[in-house]
């Protein structure tokens, strides 16, 4: 008997690592398929490894499943959160792989999961692009897919289709392991209506041209704001576009790369910024932090006329939760009073465009590109080009800033608008509409991108209709997913009760 049972358990535990394992690895392929690394295939065949491992198992082994497999991509395609907050690293990788595990366990055990699973990937980027504290759509598996040909299904319904797309592809590869033809051809038939709709959907159209710089002033990486000299980014910045090639009709400075102590408007900082833009004869837009009060700041991008005159600003809605305000600071600030802001940053209430002679921009700074909103709120409102100021200096590693890249080339497709985006120490770049990086800086390198964009007009589908109707396909699939599967159960359970 102790023989049999310590056979048993060795079976179990040789078993349940087995599981372990396998439910890491799969995630492991989606983080491999993410920025920096990019290699898209990885992300279909992870998706493929989880279809397999939560095959005809029971909730709980499909809960562990998930999770397993949210550890696997979210913990390493994180892991530039460590030198934050290990703490929040830690409790931000537990609770979104956790949702993942509630994917595993709301997934229907037959072949119904090849209709459940895209629909519960969708309702989870859904839900961790928006929760807790506005979300965190990092290293998502948009950005792996950004390179794929159904990339441009962004256009239609946004990211989430694009989500329900790469998992609907992978399921094919399931559903074809297991020769189940009619499965294939269904999930081809619908993956395939997308791609063609998308090739035909409206993109917007040009009205004009335009010549735009990017100013990057460069200097090191992993550099946080307590422990850098506003003054000398400023002069980096002022050095830099020296490189400026005139004429031009605007030049574009990174997110906060002008930090002062007390209000914007009257300082010295801004008399240096109009004589720069009087001496280039273009419009500039500057990234600017300013005090507002002991307790609160404003980030924004100023707008200078090529006469010296500053015109407009516009401030930065979407805000980085414990970066550029403490939710909850009576109860967080005394258990982490070492690394979070002192002061909160004001919320902007405006339409993300500003007026320029240029035209009517859109601007979605740093943070903000993440957000298919932010870039929909810039283009409902009239943005011809988008401009992301952003400020990556402060980050360890290169996993953000590659992330931003890819984010920036999805919200390209989205808006069918050019983006140029600008950062102090890197990434800056130029994306095309069709989300092709034409021009990329390096990491800390001083330089000057500069080409000629256009600018456009027009909506597309997914800048129309926002999230919901995805968000609604995606529930009505599910539901239609678990009907299926009741209905196949429920003879069996007749007969059983029969008998």
């Amino acid at each position: 008997m102790r023989s049999g049972a310590g056979t048993r358990l060795s079976g179990w535990v040789r078993a349940s690592g087995w599981r372990v394992a396998a439910s890491l690895g799969s995630g492991g392929l989606v983080w491999l398929s993410v920025p920096p690394w990019g290699w898209w295939p990885l992300a279909l065949l992870g998706l493929l490894a989880l279809e397999r491992l939560l095959a005809n198992q029971t909730a709980k082994t499909r809960f562990w499943q998930g999770l397993g497999f949210g550890v696997g991509w979210l913990f390493p395609a994180t892991f530039w959160m460590v030198d934050f907050s290990p703490l929040g690293y830690f409790a931000a990788g537990i609770v979104f792989s956790g949702l993942y595990g509630l994917v595993g366990a709301a997934c229907p055990p037959d072949n119904s999961r090849y209709m459940a699973l895209p629909a519960l990937f969708v309702l989870a980027a859904a839900i961790r692009w928006r929760w807790p504290f506005g979300g965190v759509p990092l290293a998502t598996l948009p950005m792996s897919q950004v390179d794929t040909p159904w990339v441009s299904t962004v256009r239609l319904l946004g990211p989430l289709l694009l989500v329900g797309v790469c998992v609907a592809i992978a399921m094919m590869g399931a559903a074809a392991l297991e020769r189940r033809w009619q499965a294939v051809l269904v999930l081809g038939v619908v993956v395939g209506a997308f791609m063609g709709w998308a090739a035909l959907a409206p993109r917007g159209s040009v009205t004009d041209k335009v010549d735009v710089a990017i100013v990057q002033g460069g200097g090191p990486q992993r550099t946080r704001a307590v422990d850098s000299n506003p003054a000398l980014v400023l002069q980096r910045h002022m050095e830099a576009s020296r490189l400026v090639q005139t004429p031009v009709d605007l030049v574009l400075w990174p997110e906060d790369v002008v930090d002062i102590e007390g209000r914007f408007y009257n300082s010295t900082q801004q008399q240096q910024l109009a004589a720069l833009a009087k001496e280039l004869d273009a419009t500039l837009i500057a990234g600017v932090v300013e005090d507002v009060s002991d307790t609160q700041g404003a980030n924004f991008a100023g707008v200078f006329l090529p006469d010296g005159t500053y015109s407009a600003r516009y401030d930065k809605v979407r805000l980085v939760p414990f970066g550029e305000y403490v939710p909850l600071r009576w109860l967080i600030e005394p258990l982490a009073p070492d690394y979070l802001p002192k002061r909160d940053m004001r919320k902007g209430q405006t339409p993300a465009v500003v007026d320029t002679p240029v035209g009517q921009l859109g601007v979605a700074i740093s943070w903000e590109i993440f957000f298919e909103d932010r870039a929909r709120d810039a283009i409902g409102n009239g943005g011809s080009l988008l401009l992301n100021p952003t400020n990556g200096s402060s980050y360890w590693l290169t996993i953000v800033q590659t992330q931003q890249i890819a984010s920036s080339r999805l919200r390209a497709i989205e808006t069918g608008r050019w983006v140029a985006q600008a950062a102090p120490t890197g990434f800056s770049a130029f994306v095309n509409p069709d989300g092709e990086v034409l021009m990329r800086t390096a990491v800390s390198e001083q330089k000057v991108i500069q080409t000629t964009v256009e600018l456009r007009e027009g909506q597309t589908l997914a800048t129309r209709v926002g999230p919901w109707p995805m968000i609604a396909l995606a529930l009505a699939a599910l539901l239609a997913a678990w009907l299926i599967a009741w209905l196949r159960a429920w003879p069996k359970s007749v007969k059983k009760s029969v008998e």
